[in-house]
């Protein structure tokens, strides 16, 4: 009997059907070059929902706020999450996928620069070789470096600027941000595969920007924002930044000047400040319920840590947002090492197998 499980994929927003293999929708799709609508590459922050047009798949495991159980009895899925049985016919949610789409590509780098940001956050910057990674602002791509499993960070800088930025938070036992942090050194080669990610900046310059980041999603929110200035946006932008407390707050000086110049709002929130300071108190999406009353219109932009974004998402939503306008890019982390002896012998196994991915897709860590 034939395997069921190597039928071809249909896609409704896709000229071409493709193979199913043994992959998941997602993954067959992007290895063909299909601009796929996704975030996490795990299936848990629900970026690429899908609809299940014809056929039939089977979908594993998924966090029920990913995908509802009212919303897999109306034909919806996780393309992450689903694998064909037989031929299927698949349409994704966001219409506003393919405008964005690049090749993936596959650079060789180096590292250009590495810096401390914050007490636990590394700026990291890479030069490709031979060209430079065309992207979107808002998207991330994939980084190894030698045998250490990769990684997905997002780009900070502009997608015409001459290198490539990202912030990398140390994670308590994270072995690559733990290896970014103490061992990595300038010209060190680093392998850049990418882009992926479909928050990304929308084109429409008379449309308001509001730009939500916690931690270290300042990054991708930092692409967004210079590249919306230097297309000379003409709504208004907002950029709000939380963290903790002032010593996890990074950026805020430029971030400052640059709001000066171009008349933008910067609005820094502490969420836990140990002492009094100057800066905005309380959770980040309360501050925007603080200063908003309808948001009607805007284009909402998340990235950080999963429960902020949850809540700044149920926040903008009630403030009058369209879903269909809120571009999400939650950070989930890798599992944590248990212990430094279980850390360096996950080290010892990567390096004797040769293999380069340990946590399947999972962010940050």
């Amino acid at each position: 009997m034939a395997n069921r499980s190597n039928g071809l994929i249909n896609f409704l927003q896709w000229p071409t059907a493709i193979e199913a293999g043994k992959a998941t929708i997602l993954d067959a799709a992007l290895a063909a070059g299909v601009p796929y609508p996704h975030g996490c590459r795990s299936g848990e922050c629900g970026s690429c929902k899908s609809r299940l047009v014809a056929g039939c798949v089977k979908m594993y495991g998924h966090s029920p706020d990913a995908l509802s159980k009212e919303e897999r009895a109306c034909g919806l899925i996780l393309a992450r999450r689903s694998r064909p049985d037989g031929d299927v016919e698949v349409a994704w949610l966001d219409a506003d996928a393919s405008p964005a789409s690049h090749s993936k590509q596959a650079l060789r780098g180096r590292v250009a620069g590495i810096e401390a940001a914050a007490h636990d956050i590394v700026r990291l910057h890479i030069e490709t070789v031979g060209k430079q990674l065309a992207f979107s602002a808002g998207q991330y791509a994939d980084l190894s470096f030698g045998r250490l499993p990769a990684r997905p960070y997002s780009m900070a800088n502009r997608p015409n600027d001459g290198l490539l930025e990202f912030h990398i938070r140390r994670m308590p036992q994270g072995l690559v941000s733990g290896y970014v942090a103490e061992e990595l050194c300038v010209g060190a080669e680093v392998m850049v595969a990418g882009p992926c990610g479909n928050a990304h900046l929308r084109g429409d310059v008379s449309r308001p920007l509001l730009l939500i980041a916690g931690g270290s999603g300042l990054a991708p929110m930092k692409s967004i924002l210079l590249t919306a200035l230097e297309q000379q946006w003409q709504a208004p932008i907002y950029l709000y930044h939380g963290v903790r407390d002032i010593c996890d707050l990074y950026d805020a000086g430029p971030l400052s000047e640059l709001a000066a110049h171009h008349g933008f709002r910067f609005i820094p929130v502490l969420s836990a400040p140990a002492v009094s300071s100057s800066e905005r108190n309380g959770f980040v999406h309360e501050a925007v319920a603080r200063d908003f009353t309808d948001l009607e219109g805007f284009d909402v932009y998340l990235g950080g840590p999963p429960p902020m974004v949850d809540a700044a998402t149920d926040t903008v939503v009630s403030l009058g947002a369209k879903r269909s306008n809120i571009h999400a890019d939650p950070f989930y982390a890798a599992p944590d090492r248990r212990s430094a002896g279980s850390m360096l012998r996950t080290i010892g196994r990567v390096l004797k197998s040769g293999r380069t991915q340990l946590d399947g897709q999972a962010r940050r860590s």
